[in-house]
């Protein structure tokens, strides 16, 4: 950036910001030294010690922005989320927000307003855990998510999330460059979309923005002419398809059959019960009268790592083998696509098509309780080639105009049959 102000660059008003709030301020820097040495001589990080340690990336740089903002004549004012309201589960790098957080933030940032009128900087991804009152962190790309409970908590007409992409696109960039950008979203699809691998959005954020009604904007940092994406409690779904491919890999897939009899009462229960002994989340589920397929993800891309090792893998295996046949699947990924599920046996068609063109064996389908996806798990290896060629097939292949064409037929035909 090579912004000039009072005849000085931008990087040289942001080291004199930084000077002057530290040296003079603050002694963040020397406990963060003190933390390392501690660390070092401990030769032990902990999840508590991991989040306050990771926490001091974002009191500096709001601290030094905040400082910036003011030298420049705009007012501004720093907080630490952890000291205004921000309360958490004690889950430490994966802590979810509690209800309690919403009106003490709205008492802190209100009361400030009102007594001194001050740009608020406040402190992404960081929270209090509500027990031990230490530091806890929302997970990777968490300061989502402290923008949209700000937003619930002021009741703001609208909160805007500045991205390095022109908004929410139809696939990842660096699995095909081509990906467009999607104007419109509803919470339910950016959910999905995010739970599911879109980067972009921390999948719990869309949840403040959905239970108060405010919109959220994507906007791209480098690109502030581009319009960004929309997300929205509804929108227009008559003309939708197919609103974005997702793909999430490395996951594991097992397939679970039951050794009883048809029908055995309380099968599901007891597998599911297995899952949550072990702390083990599920993504993936199709089930049959005897048998059940789900997937897992080990990586847990956005929180913490609920199967760390392989033999925890092997642990959840040998106590599922206690009441059925467990085949475990590895690097399988999932496909997931985001649209209409209305007009879900035209999308399966033309996916099904696709697939089949490209020699991709699909090894479990789900649909159901999402009205907005459709989930397909294929092997690792043919993931990003199947990611290509549908959205070539959806998005660029004129599509979407022989859909309009087949419906107006449609639309004909009934309209031709009522009047004869």
């Amino acid at each position: 950036m090579s912004l000039e102000l009072k005849g000085l660059s931008f990087q040289e008003e942001v080291e004199n910001a930084w000077f002057l709030d530290f040296n003079n301020k603050e002694g963040l820097l020397d406990e963060l030294e003190q933390l390392l040495k501690g660390i070092a001589m401990m030769k032990e990080l902990t999840p508590r010690t991991r989040d306050y340690l990771v926490s001091f990336g974002e009191c500096m740089s709001t601290r030094i922005f905040a400082a910036y903002l003011n030298k420049i004549g705009t007012k501004a004012r720093q907080y630490d989320a952890f000291d205004i309201g921000f309360i958490t589960t004690d889950d430490f790098t994966n802590a979810d927000i509690l209800e309690a957080t919403y009106p003490a933030i709205a008492k802190r940032l209100h009361g400030d307003w009102i007594n001194d009128p001050a740009i608020p900087i406040v402190t992404g991804f960081l929270g209090k855990g509500w027990k031990t009152c230490a530091v806890t962190t929302l997970g990777r790309g968490g300061s989502d998510l402290t923008a949209t409970t700000i937003g619930k908590a002021l009741g703001l007409r609208e909160v805007q999330v500045w991205k390095d992409v022109d908004g929410v696109l139809t696939c990842d960039p660096n699995i095909y460059p081509n990906a467009k950008p999607v104007p419109h979203l509803t919470f339910e699809e950016a959910a999905e979309l995010a739970y599911f691998g879109a980067q972009v959005l921390h999948p719990q954020s869309m949840r403040p923005a959905r239970e108060s009604d405010i919109p959220v904007r994507v906007k791209n940092s480098y690109n502030p002419q581009a319009p960004g994406t929309v997300i929205t409690k509804a929108r227009d779904m008559s003309e939708a398809i197919l609103t974005s491919i997702v793909l999430k890999s490395n996951i594991t897939m097992l397939d679970i059959v039951s050794t009883r009899m048809l029908g055995q009462y309380g099968f599901l229960a007891k597998v599911f019960s297995i899952f949550e002994d072990l702390g083990i989340s599920v993504d993936c589920v199709a089930t049959s009268e005897v048998s059940i397929s789900l997937t897992l993800d080990p990586s847990k891309l956005w929180s913490r790592e609920l199967v760390q090792q392989e033999s925890e893998l092997d642990h959840l295996v040998e106590e599922l083998e206690k009441i059925a046949v467990v085949h475990l699947l590895q690097h399988r990924s999932i496909i997931s696509l985001i649209g209409n599920v209305q007009r879900s046996s035209l999308i399966l068609e033309k996916a099904f098509n696709i697939l089949r063109k490209n020699k991709v064996n699909v090894q479990m389908i789900s649909q159901g309780a999402s009205k907005v996806n459709i989930s397909l798990v294929v092997h690792d290896s043919e993931a990003k080639q199947c990611v290509r060629a549908l959205h070539l097939a959806f998005f660029e292949d004129g599509f979407l105009s022989e859909v309009g064409e087949t419906d107006l037929f449609q639309n004909d035909s009934a309209a031709l049959s009522s009047s004869c």
